[in-house]
């Protein structure tokens, strides 16, 4: 009986351990591809660099999105030192360039000379598009008001690699006043170049504090932005007989799709009183109403959560 106690004692404290990593992983996972996407706008040196004045080079490949033909996966490289090379990717909107038509981009071989113009910048592209690839040189000519007015805001000698990504993801100098007038004194120009691409703007600050979440980091706002945790997502877990749960809970809830189905299944199921947590769990082991009428059959009616986990760890359903 002693050993049998401290068999489900250890699968328990397992079954929580585990449970608890994977969320943590998953978490983690995608925060470090943000701080990846973030990190390929950096110089392959952490030496200061000297603010621009000439014009910036590079090559450049494009391919018609596969999600919509009035998209473009646009992708620039350029040597910085030696045989290194830095590369930039991103998907935008056929309409941001002027002087390219989706025909030039789909049709037959076609000679291109377009533009796209920033508030950090103006790129020249030139190349051939055909049939929906292309290829070609460009340059960027920094903007010297940009680069001002960045300056007057704490942000000296921007390297020509965060150049190029705030010319190509269109980052302004209201975001960073933006973000600062949120209560965001200490940024990095990373942190800048993030809150643009997840765009961290004043109406989504605002939307989360109107939902509670006051003082939120931009990390936590970033990870808000990911899992699309908004007023209409806290209305339906409110819905749900919820009440103001924490942004880690609702992060769990979109990453593992708990939902409104998914609770009446389970209450149809026979379970009852379940935290979100619960919740969570059931979807981990992929324990659904089937699975519950299953394990009912082996003799026991009186099931909890735990006990269903152990079931399905232990194959002890069939």
């Amino acid at each position: 009986m002693k050993n049998n106690s401290q068999t489900i004692a250890r699968t328990s404290f397992l079954n929580r351990k585990s449970y608890q990593l994977l969320s943590i992983l998953l978490v983690v996972g995608v925060l470090a591809l943000t701080s990846c996407i973030v990190a390929r706008t950096s110089s392959a040196t952490t030496a200061v660099i000297a603010v621009p004045q000439a014009a910036i080079t590079g090559e450049w490949t494009a391919e018609v999105s596969k999600k919509s033909s009035d998209r473009i996966q646009f992708n620039l490289s350029r040597q910085t030192e030696g045989t290194s090379h830095n590369n930039f990717g991103n998907e935008m909107a056929l309409a941001d360039f002027q002087g390219l038509t989706r025909e030039q981009v789909t049709g037959a071989k076609t000679e291109v000379k377009f533009r796209l113009a920033r508030e950090a910048g103006t790129f020249d592209f030139e190349g051939i598009f055909r049939d929906g690839r292309g290829a070609g040189v460009w340059t960027l000519t920094p903007s010297q008001a940009f680069i001002g007015e960045m300056r007057s805001r704490g942000f000296d000698n921007l390297s020509e690699e965060k150049l190029v990504a705030s010319a190509m993801l269109d980052v302004r100098v209201k975001t960073v006043d933006d973000l600062k007038a949120a209560g965001f004194d200490h940024l990095s120009m990373e942190d800048v170049i993030k809150a643009t691409i997840f765009k961290i703007t004043p109406e989504y600050i605002g939307e989360l504090k109107s939902l509670g979440f006051e003082n939120l980091g931009l990390e936590e706002l970033v990870k808000g932005r990911i899992f699309k945790i908004d007023a209409a997502f806290a209305r339906e877990v409110k819905e749900m007989g919820y009440g103001q749960e924490s942004m880690e809970a609702l992060v769990k809830m979109r990453i593992f799709k708990v939902t409104p189905e998914f609770l009446r299944e389970m209450k149809t199921a026979g379970l009852s009183n379940l935290s979100i947590e619960d919740l969570v769990k059931l979807k981990i082991f992929k324990i659904d109403s089937d699975f519950i009428t299953r394990a009912k059959a082996t003799g026991r009616s009186d099931l909890d959560v735990e006990d269903l986990v152990r079931m399905r760890i232990h194959n002890e359903v069939r």
